[in-house]
């Protein structure tokens, strides 16, 4: 599909006509800190292994006495950069499980193979997280692309190692995998594929070369933030790629957005309602405009303080199509 760039974008604010108002409070989606063992082209957190941001230990109790304090908190979703590598995973991912919370990591599974990570496949299992873990296509060029070179076999074996432990087989122990679109290198821009036909021909092709089992996959559309911000800007595909994301807005995916029932948390305990405006840095506020942070919502006693979301234009991009979500499509 061709984005034209004729029309001027619509503010998504705009768009929706009303405010996307928050609901009860369910997830946590806590970023550990930037650090990781990769620097993805399609990142964007632009987490790399120089990078040094990460929890500190008084934002990581907080977080705990959070967890511990709410029980309508049912799911603890931890990101980075590689969460693994980042101050506080084991103690929030234990403190979580012994609150009887799900624990989700997202991974990007080659760490396993970074000194001082072997271990994490067999800590995994016994925990039972449920593990995300990208693999943005299931051919080893387009990853290869994406992530770096030689990504994709480490991931295939590290996906093979969770299959011995059980993943993808025992109901407890659950995989999923991250469907991502190549970053666009023209005005031929196009929406993720239909996401059951894509998990039926990841399925087909990764039993049938690796003897590989997942539980499902979830295609996540490429939002204009971070590295792929920078990208597109630098090829002039910015404001095209926007206008294409509005061209294709379905309003029938505003009821299940993501930030509709999350907090996302950063590394210094502040509020956003989704990780993308974490990393736009458009924080969460109370209804008289006062920032939040884990802190003023301990003082406060209730997770459910926020009225409306903060939306911006990217916001497009979780609306255009099926949605997308950290979840995957919405429709």
């Amino acid at each position: 599909m061709i984005a034209l760039n004729t029309n001027k974008l619509t503010p998504f604010d705009q768009k929706i006509k009303q405010p996307l108002s928050k609901q009860k409070i369910t997830v946590l989606q806590i970023n550990l800190g930037r650090r990781c063992n990769l620097a993805c082209n399609h990142c964007h957190v632009e987490a790399s292994p120089k990078r040094t941001e990460e929890l500190s230990p008084e934002i990581c109790q907080q977080l705990i006495e959070l967890i511990n304090r709410f029980p309508q908190i049912e799911t603890i979703d931890l990101t980075g950069g590689a969460p693994e590598m980042n101050y506080g995973f084991k103690l929030i991912v234990e403190a979580a499980k012994k609150a009887k919370k799900e624990v989700i990591v997202r991974s990007n599974l080659t760490i396993f193979f970074e000194s001082g990570f072997d271990v994490l496949p067999e800590y995994f299992a016994k925990h039972q997280l449920r593990i995300i873990a990208s693999l943005p296509c299931y051919l080893e060029d387009n990853v290869d692309k994406q992530r770096g070179k030689g990504v994709y076999n480490a991931s295939i074996r590290a996906i093979q190692k969770l299959n011995q432990l059980g993943y993808g087989n025992e109901p407890d122990l659950i995989l999923d995998l991250v469907y991502n679109p190549p970053i666009p290198s023209n005005e031929n821009f196009s929406l993720t594929p239909n996401q059951i036909n894509l998990e039926k021909d990841y399925k087909t092709f990764l039993k049938e070369n690796f003897e590989i089992k997942f539980n499902q996959l979830f295609t996540i559309t490429n939002l204009p933030i971070g590295r792929i911000k920078t990208y597109l800007k630098n090829k002039k595909l910015y404001d095209a790629y926007l206008q294409f994301l509005e061209s294709h807005y379905n309003p029938q995916t505003l009821a299940h957005v993501m930030c509709r029932n999350q907090l996302s948390i950063d590394y210094l305990g502040n509020i956003y309602d989704c990780d993308f405006n974490q990393m736009e840095n458009i924080a969460a506020t109370l209804p008289d405009g006062k920032p939040l942070t884990v802190e003023t919502l301990l003082k406060i006693g209730n997770l459910d303080v926020i009225n409306d979301i903060k939306t911006a234009d990217y916001c497009y991009g979780c609306t255009a199509g099926s949605g997308s979500s950290c979840g995957g499509s919405l429709i």
